[in-house]
């Protein structure tokens, strides 16, 4: 018996993470500092990108993509209805017009046959963008999603919120890590507290292009710039000019501190929710819960470990594991069901896929302090739970 709450994510603060961000506070900068710029250095190296751009949450970074490649009102967006609604939310601030691709059933993700089906069944270009998810912490085939974009004409942002630290082998054998963007345009990440790297909030955008680097840099901060490779006229060392319309989604210094640290854990964090990942896994052969799906060539970021249980059981077991203090999660709801996007025509039926999984889908704890001791009462009580 625990006599804790197990929540289904939490973040892991350190002696190191503590200290780092007492530093920020007795110097001279908390925010717009040197820790900024060294994080995004720091990051980029990690995944393999030339370019990182922290932000002030993973929303924010979702905009600035969508403003980076110039969204403009009417334009189509391709998302997947199985993602929390930022991943929409960000394009339509711009005014895109967003249309949602069914999931595969094995791996949560959009599927890349619905998404062929529905590119050609209008004029090529039709579509300025499409949005994948790495639900879960699974990456995206984006090998296969660059092919499509080079035929069909449009660009790809991934919503890698969930995967940092993720990676996959391509068709050549060679690893690619989530967000290094070698099949990608842009790819956005979060820091939030349940995140692998939890700086309370945050986000990053990365890129190997510098022209989009450079427009969401100029948009991450009000569209101000003092580079005087840039600047329409000079007066002086203070000049400055605001040159685009932007917005103020800056990271702080104690943030960029906090979150370098927790980035030097990464690694350690994506193997421990791995090996969490298994140990349920192997609890739940031959039972009836359906655990997830991952392929040989992939790193599962495991951000989430989603269950599925058979429709009628799944509101009976959420309600038996809250009575144990076991906080699992319903995650998500599908996005094109929400009165905003309903509005715009989507209604039941129309991601029938999308719409099952969400009927049976469960996220039981998954982070990786969690011990031994917790993921045994967690497997105990959805056994216990399905009787």
């Amino acid at each position: 018996m625990i006599d804790h709450i197990i929540p289904y994510g939490h973040q892991f603060i350190s002696d190191e993470d503590v200290e780092a961000v007492v530093a920020v506070l007795k110097s001279d900068y908390m925010t717009q500092g040197p820790r900024i710029g060294e994080f995004e250095r720091q990051f980029a190296d990690y995944l393999g990108c030339k370019y990182a751009c922290m932000v002030s949450n993973g929303t924010a970074a979702l905009h600035l993509c969508a403003m980076a490649l110039d969204i403009r009102p009417g334009d189509k967006v391709i998302t997947t209805p199985i993602t929390f609604v930022a991943s929409a939310n960000g394009f339509r601030y711009c005014g895109a017009e967003i249309v949602f691709c069914d999931i595969d059933a094995r791996t949560f993700l959009m599927d890349l046959n619905k998404l062929e089906e529905i590119l050609k069944a209008s004029p090529k270009g039709s579509y300025k963008a499409v949005v994948p998810v790495d639900f879960a912490g699974y990456p995206i085939d984006e090998e296969k999603l660059r092919k499509l974009a080079d035929e069909y004409g449009f660009a790809i942002v991934v919503d890698a919120c969930h995967a940092p630290g993720g990676s996959f082998i391509d068709s050549k054998g060679e690893k690619q890590m989530v967000g290094n963007c070698k099949y990608a345009d842009l790819t956005c990440f979060s820091f939030h507290p349940v995140k692998h790297i939890a700086t309370g909030e945050g986000g990053a955008v990365t890129t190997n292009r510098k022209d989009l680097f450079e427009k969401v840099s100029l948009f991450r901060t009000h569209g101000i710039t003092k580079d005087p490779a840039l600047l329409e006229r000079n007066d002086g060392g203070w000049y400055y000019e605001m040159q685009e319309l932007g917005y103020n989604y800056r990271i702080t210094e104690m943030q960029a501190a906090l979150g370098m640290t927790q980035l030097s854990r990464l690694d350690w964090s994506v193997r421990r929710r791995n090996e969490i990942a298994m140990r349920y896994d192997e609890a739940f052969k031959g039972t009836e819960v359906k655990t997830p799906f991952r392929q040989d060539n992939v790193v599962h970021a495991f951000h989430l470990y989603v269950i599925q249980v058979e429709a009628d059981k799944r509101k009976g077991l959420y309600d038996y594991l809250r009575a144990n203090k076991v906080y699992s999660q319903v995650l998500y709801i599908p996005a094109h069901l929400m009165p905003y996007y309903r509005q715009f025509g989507w209604k039941a039926g129309d991601m029938p896929v999308a719409e099952e999984y969400y009927a049976k889908c469960l996220a039981l704890p998954m982070f990786p302090t969690l011990t031994d001791e917790e993921q045994n009462w967690v497997i105990e009580c959805v056994k216990e739970g399905l009787k």
